[in-house]
């Protein structure tokens, strides 16, 4: 397992387009109906990433609150299933529902929306403002699997408190770390 860093996309770019299958239903999400009204998190992850699974069950507290608090919330895979095939979409299903992920969970097959993010680990996290910004980037928290740091979510919560409070944002934004995307 290497570590690998986000690349950290400019702040200010705009919320890359896209249109990607769910697994469990295979309708198709695009980023106009994952987002919400106060702002939009997409993360990239995968289903056997240590780094993944050690922040899930405190990824879907956040997100059970703040989704509460008008934020859209979307995950997306964009792994070579066909060298790491337990990423393949039917375990994606199985894996939303084991974490009762209350947001989509898409597979990226093309890897072009994970090119456009520049995601680099998973998980790898990008807040959007309401008007499609991107206002941050970068880790969940400082826990990492063996660190005995606890899940919190804070740097992401203080993210999503700063968009709905009308705040700047913080200015140095830490890179999430993880494993890299299993490219083609």
């Amino acid at each position: 397992m290497a570590l690998t860093p986000s690349n950290m996309l400019a702040l200010g770019t705009t919320a890359p387009a896209f249109q990607l299958p769910q697994t469990n239903t295979n309708k198709l999400f695009t980023y106009a109906n994952c987002k919400g009204e106060n702002g939009t998190v997409v993360i990239f992850m995968c289903n056997h990433c240590p780094f993944v699974i050690h922040v899930m069950e405190g990824l879907v507290s956040v997100a059970n609150d703040y989704i509460k608090k008008g934020f859209g919330f979307v995950a997306i895979s964009s792994n070579d299933v066909e060298n790491y095939p337990q990423d393949a979409p039917i375990l994606m299903e199985t894996f939303s529902q084991h974490y009762k992920m209350p947001f989509p969970y898409l597979y990226d097959a093309s890897q072009k929306v994970a090119k456009a993010y520049d995601a680099a680990c998973t998980p790898d996290f990008y807040v959007f403002n309401a008007s499609e910004k991107l206002v941050y980037r970068g880790q969940i928290d400082n826990s990492r699997p063996n660190n005995g740091i606890p899940v919190t979510g804070v740097d992401l919560k203080l993210a999503l408190d700063s968009i709905l409070k009308n705040q700047p944002q913080v200015e140095l934004q830490k890179p999430s770390m993880g494993c890299g995307i299993k490219w083609k």
